[in-house]
């Protein structure tokens, strides 16, 4: 792993790009953390908690952006003012999922992030986990990465869901731990963007990771899918 960064129960932290303290690097990885979170532009996370969405851009210098849903940011009164302050000031990009178009919508918006040299946060997922198992990863994150030629550095958030529970509205104190895994680099299967069997692969490539450094169990099927009432497959253990 790149780097691991701690939240204790008090909420302390550390930048996730700066070794000492309550953050190091571990094992013998390939680049060093400092230069992997400055220069790639690409991060994947899990998707465990509206918290997530909080306690990432914490441990980064650069500001992350990432694509959220328009109806966070149409709300009326003091509350739909606060979640749209929420969203705004984390980083949230607004994408209109109701329209045939969203997706490509998604992309182009993804797309333009990128272009600017800024930095991309996705969740593959694409919803968050209804039951804190890691779910089927979308291709979206894969067609960028194929496109662009820029690698994936893998974000598993960890105990987010117990800070922020599923369904709950309030917070509550926990030790949390987000992970950085080595960037993922797809170039290989360079000029094979659109091809649904290599995006398949890859954000499969993605999701392993991603199984790998939360210790989450893996359900192939989407998050979405179980939230409308899909029965899921067994879930497969990581390790």
């Amino acid at each position: 792993d790149v780097a691991l960064g701690v939240f204790d129960h008090f909420g302390r932290f550390g930048h996730a790009d700066r070794c000492g303290g309550e953050y190091a690097a571990r094992g013998n990885p390939a680049i060093d953390a400092a230069k992997a979170l400055r220069d790639f532009r690409i991060l994947a996370s899990n998707h465990l908690a509206v918290a997530d969405s909080f306690y990432l851009p914490l441990v980064l210098r650069r500001r992350i952006f990432f694509l959220a849903k328009a109806e966070y940011f149409t709300g009326t009164g003091i509350k739909g003012k606060l979640i749209k302050f929420f969203y705004s000031s984390t980083g949230q990009v607004p994408i209109d999922r109701t329209n045939a178009d969203s997706a490509a919508d998604a992309l182009t918006a993804a797309a333009k992030i990128l272009d600017q040299g800024k930095l991309l946060g996705m969740y593959p997922e694409g919803t968050r986990s209804p039951d804190g198992k890691l779910y089927k990863g979308k291709t979206g994150l894969a067609r960028i990465a194929l496109e662009t030629g820029i690698p994936v550095i893998p974000v598993a958030m960890i105990n987010t869901d117990v800070v922020n529970p599923p369904g709950s509205k309030m917070w509550h104190f926990a030790r949390v731990e987000v992970k950085f895994g080595k960037p993922m680099d797809f170039r290989r299967f360079e000029g094979l963007a659109g091809n649904r069997f290599i995006e398949r692969a890859v954000i499969d490539e993605v999701m392993y990771e991603l199984m790998r450094l939360s210790g989450q169990e893996y359900v192939d099927l989407y998050a979405a899918d179980v939230k409308d009432g899909k029965t899921p497959p067994p879930a497969i253990k990581a390790g």
